[in-house]
């Protein structure tokens, strides 16, 4: 079992504050900054150059990929860190189609993240116009699985709604059909439980700077199934993915396993921020972690839909079939949350009528749920988010 009230104590957040945003940027460790501290100043400062051998940083990246793999039910060496998340689809995607050369057609849905699909759109537009992106709805995924799909590319947990995939049918019914598949567990990672492993994915890909509390900015990761690990050909083939780097030969040849996934130098700062975040993650056992998530987000839903008859419930009422966010529909949507967070429950707004809401137990308890919905129930039954500084759009929602 896991103390999340040990847990809850491992994180710096403002006194007062409900924060239910993790699902867009975890908050800060209270070790983080002392790691970082650390490695600008006694490696950077210090070591100079040299910390790239004397404090591991070339290490960093599958060293910490063993960690998250934990997480994610990936075995030891398949996992690597480094570069965003729209790199790490690109690279799975085109690896993913020169593994099925003979077909040109790559099957999402519209729930999809819309930069998953854009990477995807870019990468097919490059390679010809025989090649096409096929957008289904979410439910529509599994019958158009047909022997014409290259690669089935999804997102687990639905960014908007927290609609959750079956990761293991969807795979079995896309192999049946000769199809490869690439999940992005961008709301799974550090959210759910995942079994790469035992659902048989080929590859997947996650950021960690939601759930994993990584900072802002903080890299990517890529998982290659152990069976593809010395076949996927990276098409975006950075320096640090040779198989002699340096070497600095110049031609192409790609390392060993997952190394050659690896792309351009490593962000050795952001890297000791993620590796303070998963001392955290390495006292946690997921299946604790997933029971306490739906008892919070079971008793916010309760709440709100109690006390908000406004809102409209856009997640999955059971919770098997949603991640770890609870989204509700409201027409001013915005201008709600940007109440709310004015006083001082945090969520996010998602276009065009989304509010999120994201439950995290190692910082989240019963007793936030109890003042977030108090809070909320207050904002719309007086209808406090009607007033105009609430309804100018900031940059960022």
């Amino acid at each position: 079992m896991t103390d999340f009230t040990a847990t809850r104590a491992l994180f710096d957040l403002p006194e007062g504050l409900v924060y239910l945003d993790g699902n867009s940027l975890g908050p800060l460790p209270r070790a983080t900054a002392t790691r970082i501290a650390r490695t600008v100043t006694d490696e950077w400062g210090q070591m100079l150059i040299g910390g790239w051998n004397k404090a591991g940083w070339m290490a960093q990246p599958a060293a910490l990929g063993d960690r998250i793999g934990r997480l994610i039910g990936a075995p030891a060496g398949h996992v690597m860190v480094g570069d965003t998340l729209s790199i790490k689809v690109f690279q799975a995607l085109a690896a993913a189609l020169q593994m099925r050369p003979d077909r040109k057609v790559v099957l999402s849905d519209s729930g999809n993240f819309p930069s998953d699909l854009y990477m995807a759109e870019g990468l097919l537009g490059a390679l010809g116009p025989d090649y096409a992106l096929r957008v289904v709805a979410p439910e529509d995924v599994a019958a158009n699985l047909t022997d014409e799909i290259a690669a089935l590319m999804l997102t687990e947990v639905d960014y908007r709604t927290g609609r959750k995939h079956d990761m293991a049918a969807l795979t079995t019914q896309a192999h049946a059909v000769g199809a490869m598949t690439v999940w992005d567990l961008a709301h799974s990672a550090g959210a759910i439980p995942v079994d790469l492993t035992g659902a048989d994915t080929d590859f997947a890909v996650g950021c960690t700077y939601k759930y994993l509390n990584a900072g802002p900015g903080a890299p990517a990761f890529i998982y290659v199934a152990p069976r593809h690990a010395y076949m996927a050909r990276p098409i975006l083939s950075g320096w640090l993915g040779h198989a002699a780097p340096f070497a600095f030969e110049q031609a192409y040849r790609a390392g060993e396993g997952i190394a050659r996934m690896r792309c351009g130098t490593p962000p050795v700062i952001q890297l000791a921020a993620l590796d303070a975040a998963l001392d955290i993650w390495d006292t946690v056992d997921m299946t604790a972690l997933r029971a306490a998530s739906i008892d919070l987000s079971e008793a916010f839903i309760a709440g709100i839909e109690a006390t908000c008859p406004m809102l409209t419930l856009a997640s999955p009422r059971d919770p098997a079939q949603r991640g770890s966010q609870v989204s509700f529909r409201f027409e001013e949507g915005y201008a709600a949350m940007q109440a709310l967070i004015a006083r001082g429950v945090i969520g996010d707004f998602r276009a065009p009528d989304i509010m999120r809401f994201g439950f995290t137990p190692l910082y989240i308890g019963m007793d936030d749920v109890t003042r977030a919905v108090q809070i909320i129930a207050d904002v719309m039954g007086q209808r406090l988010w009607d007033a105009p500084e609430y309804k100018l759009r900031a940059a960022v929602t």
